[in-house]
């Protein structure tokens, strides 16, 4: 299976995603950007044993001994800003990974449709190596698409590994379609998007939750 569901492995996990997503505590930030980061950090842990690994020889005060260790350290990258507290969770365990950026938004119509606008990429080189991209929301599915397909200029990871909070079904299903080879680590699933393309339930906007309301463009 190439979606993994983290709240039906994780008891904590659904406490976190539960207060995510209710209007009475969404108002602490940092509990919000907290709560996220833990995720990451869930997913950072999962990914990591499927993660290469090699024999090294190190020397403690006593003797010297043979340890296993990540033979290759991952890409780590985030689409701005509602991607970084749940960026900073993975990069928490994987403190010694490369790390890229993705800018983009979505940009309204008068009609309210909208499109992918993208702004900024910087990446260091992914060939070779596990990446994973943090996406809190994963509703559409198409900013996220854009994203992995400017990555991929960067070289042919060995792994992709996707990290979402909450996804819609519609957007797994179009992740699975345009990366089958991806894993996505996701805390929970909801059913539905709205005509706008929100995922409902959902939560609200992370990024705003995360640093507070962004003027409109």
């Amino acid at each position: 299976m190439n979606t993994v569901v983290l709240s039906e492995q994780f008891s904590l996990v659904n406490s976190w995603i539960n207060e995510l997503r209710n209007v009475d505590i969404q108002h602490d930030r940092m509990r919000f950007r907290r709560n996220m980061e833990r995720i990451g950090e869930i997913a950072a842990f999962e990914i990591s044993k499927s993660l290469e690994q090699k024999d090294i020889e190190i020397q403690t005060p006593l003797d010297k001994i043979r340890v296993k260790e990540i033979a290759v350290q991952p890409v780590i990258t985030t689409i701005l800003r509602a991607g970084v507290p749940l960026f900073e969770g993975i990069l928490n365990y994987f403190d010694k990974a490369d790390c890229g950026f993705v800018a983009a938004y979505r940009k309204h119509d008068a009609n309210d449709y909208f499109s992918i606008k993208q702004d900024y990429l910087t990446c260091p080189d992914i060939e070779g190596r596990p990446l994973i991209v943090g996406d809190p929301m994963l509703a559409t599915g198409a900013s996220l698409i854009e994203a992995i397909k400017d990555l991929l200029t960067h070289g042919k990871p060995s792994q992709l590994h996707i990290v979402a909070a909450i996804a819609s079904k519609q957007g797994v299903e179009t992740i699975e379609n345009a990366y089958p080879e991806a894993r996505i680590w996701v805390g929970a699933i909801d059913e539905r998007l709205t005509s706008k393309g929100y995922i409902t339930p959902g939560l609200g906007d992370a990024g705003d939750l995360s640093y507070g309301e962004k003027l409109q463009r």
